[in-house]
């Protein structure tokens, strides 16, 4: 049986995020219950404490509390510069401050039942901040919340934005991140409204702040004890991590720069235990890295170029090494996000950011990692058309092709996306799921085979010959999105799924092909490939599985 795989920091981060995120939301939501009164309030935090109170809930709680904070005081040890990425900078200070802006509530009202078993509800919680001490209590307690929900919202959209799903969902999540806020302030402003009238009451002051509700000055002083360690403990944390950041500072800096050199002649000399891709955005030198440096794609890759690397380079860990399988990655080829090299290093990138002037790695393309089909087409013989024809007339002819794919596609659902002189490249799975994308790309050989049969009789008149083709289709992930510079950023797709695809286009020239499709895509629409035929493409080490199709031979199979 195989061994199950043990979670990483950044699972283990993911997971107690989720868990903390969805108590604030609850927490939030039930704030925003003051809109309606006091005592939708009270129900309201019923019903909360039946969801978080309960012993399971309690470990769930605390144990993912204890293990977001522990691996945030990791993340800031870790992170060796903060000038890039200022969303991902931001969310790590954030859930660094939250804690201090919270201490004393989680204290006041969890702490104080979980250790005292006293039951304090929003009417104690909302006098002390709205009547008794707006500014040392409520603001504190009103900007921790923002910022718990902020630092949560920007961690939920890092690990979303390369889901396929999320852009069709991000306008309303955006809607909701905003409203539920906002609706908790107004409802804390509400509930502190009612309760400073009720508070004119004497008799409900004396049944509210009763030893029930707020102890004894034993109890108060234990709280006091509490929070005074919390306090201490966390900022001595952050003190432990700042002075050991600095002591490792020093201590690679005495040990020496390493030197990584460039193509072009350009060095950074950063510290050991830096990667490439610090090195690279610490030296302001443009370098692709779509998913932020997480190896979870192989944009950022770069080829050693020294001729004793066998020696220079740290083995990949598993994280770089199921990347480097997964691309068929030759010898030499390393991600720069996860090699920490160990000496100086010679590399080049092979992506590299075409993102100019200052900023370059804040401003470099961003995209989405989502499943797609993509489908190449070409036409045969268009030089020996230019030869024989006036430009105008070949273009003429071109353009007729071009525009009987483009229908084809768009015809089952399918996108052009780019217009490659006398062939297109067309995505499928924009807006779908894998089967439908798949199935909707297979139709399309159909189709286009339909379309260019028409247009061949429309022309038969004048050119005289029937105009050929070639269409290759493949499917997997692949990098979506406005990628290029700041003057023309445009949508497009890149990564090994769209190489794959251009390659067996190609193939059905040297092959005598209409379309060459692979297992992949038949694979994603549910269907079973007969006839498949093994093909070697250029850069890939593995061979690849796929069915060619001759003129006038079925595509779907069953």
């Amino acid at each position: 049986m195989r061994a199950l795989r043990r979670p990483s920091l950044r699972q283990w981060r993911l997971t107690s995020g989720l868990v903390l995120f969805a108590y604030v939301l609850t927490h939030l939501l039930d704030h925003a219950l003051g809109n309606i009164s006091l005592a939708a309030l009270e129900a309201g935090l019923a019903v909360k404490a039946a969801l978080w109170r309960n012993p399971p809930a309690v470990v769930l709680l605390y144990g993912a509390l204890a293990t977001h904070l522990a691996l945030g005081l990791v993340a800031l040890y870790e992170r060796r510069f903060f000038r890039v990425r200022p969303g991902e900078t931001a969310q790590l200070l954030l859930g660094l401050v939250v804690p201090l802006l919270l201490v004393n509530h989680v204290v006041g009202t969890r702490l104080a039942y979980t250790v005292e078993g006293l039951e304090r509800g929003y009417p104690q919680v909302l006098y002390a901040v709205w009547v008794g001490n707006p500014l040392g209590s409520g603001l504190p307690l009103g900007l921790g919340l923002l910022v718990a929900w902020l630092h949560g919202c920007l961690g939920l959209h890092f690990w979303l934005r390369l889901k396929p799903l999320y852009p069709r969902f991000a306008p309303w999540l955006l809607a909701g991140a905003v409203l539920v806020p906002v609706l908790a302030l107004l409802g804390m402003v509400q509930g502190g409204r009612a309760v400073a009238l009720a508070a004119a009451d004497p008799a409900w002051r004396a049944q509210t702040f009763d030893a029930v509700h707020l102890g004894d000055a034993a109890q108060a002083e234990h709280l006091t004890a509490i929070r005074r360690t919390l306090f201490g403990a966390y900022a001595g944390a952050l003190a432990l991590v700042l002075v050991a950041r600095g002591l490792r500072t020093r201590a690679e800096t005495r040990g020496g720069l390493l030197r990584i050199t460039y193509p072009d002649g350009r060095h950074v000399r950063v510290p050991r235990g830096a990667s490439v891709l610090e090195a690279s955005r610490r030296g302001r030198i443009p370098h692709a890295s779509i998913c932020g440096g997480r190896g979870r794609c192989s944009t950022c890759r770069v080829r050693v170029v020294d001729g004793e690397r066998g020696r220079v380079l740290p083995p990949p860990d598993r994280t770089e090494q199921a990347v480097l399988e997964r691309i068929g990655a030759s010898p030499g080829i390393r991600l720069a996000c996860q090699l920490r090299p160990d000496r100086d290093l010679t590399v080049a990138p092979l992506f590299t950011s075409q993102v100019r002037g200052a900023g370059l790695a804040e401003r470099a393309g961003t995209g989405e990692e989502r499943f797609v089909v993509v489908l190449f087409a070409d036409l045969r013989g268009s030089t020996r058309l230019a030869e024989e024809r006036l430009a105008y007339d070949t273009v003429f002819v071109i353009n007729r092709f071009l525009g009987a794919v483009g229908q084809a596609v768009r015809a089952q659902g399918g996108s052009v996306n780019q217009h490659l002189g006398d062939g297109l490249m067309a995505l499928f799975g924009l807006d779908t799921d894998p089967r439908r994308a798949a199935r909707a790309a297979l139709a399309t050989v159909d189709a286009v085979a339909a379309e260019v049969a028409q247009l061949n009789r429309m022309l038969a008149g004048d050119l005289g010959e029937q105009l050929r083709y070639g269409l290759g289709l493949h499917a997997g992930t692949a990098i979506v999105g406005a990628l290029g510079d700041e003057a023309d950023a445009r949508f497009t797709a890149l990564g090994d799924t769209v190489n794959v695809a251009a390659r067996l286009e190609a193939l059905t020239r040297p092959m005598g092909q209409v379309a060459i499709v692979s297992e992949a895509v038949y694979a994603a629409a549910g269907l079973v490939a007969d006839e498949l035929t093994e093909l070697t493409l250029t850069g890939r080490a593995q061979p690849l599985r796929a069915r060619l199709i001759g003129a006038g031979a079925p595509v779907a199979v069953g």
